[in-house]
């Protein structure tokens, strides 16, 4: 119930703000200071083609690529993968275990590419020390800590019965 509810909340933000950059009013109108003009009539939008998901596919791609070459923490998330994943063979768990897994191994690694992605932006907008954006850097990075806690919780009850049980 409450990876449903973890799942659901993840999957609704992106299409919130993707519904409210879409819609007609000031995307930035959240911002106290917000002064970007309103426009009378949106771009068009090109419709869907193949060649366009390809391109979008190599993009995310090398989101990725960059993700694993440039965060220290991401190699961390690496080797924890690879860990778990040799553990899961060795263990041979069986396929409702994997699926936990899996959703755990996602669940941080999605976390940590939007920690990254927070940081970055962070640091175009505010070059300079600015205690907002170490707030912002902070709960980005915390929520993180929460994913890989949660993903630990999740590891524990699914290998603890197979490290447990008499042979």
């Amino acid at each position: 119930m409450t990876c449903c509810v973890l799942l659901s909340l993840v999957l609704a933000l992106p299409i919130w703000l993707i519904a409210r950059l879409r819609s007609r009013s000031n995307p930035l109108a959240w911002r106290l200071d917000a002064s970007m003009p309103l426009r009378q009539q949106p771009p068009s939008r090109p419709g869907f083609t193949v060649a366009a998901r390809l391109r979008s596919l190599r993009h995310g791609g090398r989101g990725l690529l960059f993700l694993a070459r440039s965060e220290h923490n991401a190699w961390l998330h690496l080797a924890a993968t690879a860990a778990v994943i040799g553990a899961g063979l060795a263990l041979r768990l069986d396929s409702v275990d994997w699926r936990w897994i899996a959703a755990a191994v996602l669940w941080v690694w999605s976390a940590e590419a939007l920690n990254t992605a927070v940081e970055r932006i962070c640091n175009l907008v505010s070059p300079e020390p600015d205690e907002r954006i170490r707030i912002v850097k902070d709960v980005a990075a915390g929520s993180v800590l929460v994913s890989a806690i949660g993903a630990a919780a999740i590891g524990a009850f699914t290998f603890l019965p197979y490290l447990t049980r008499s042979h």
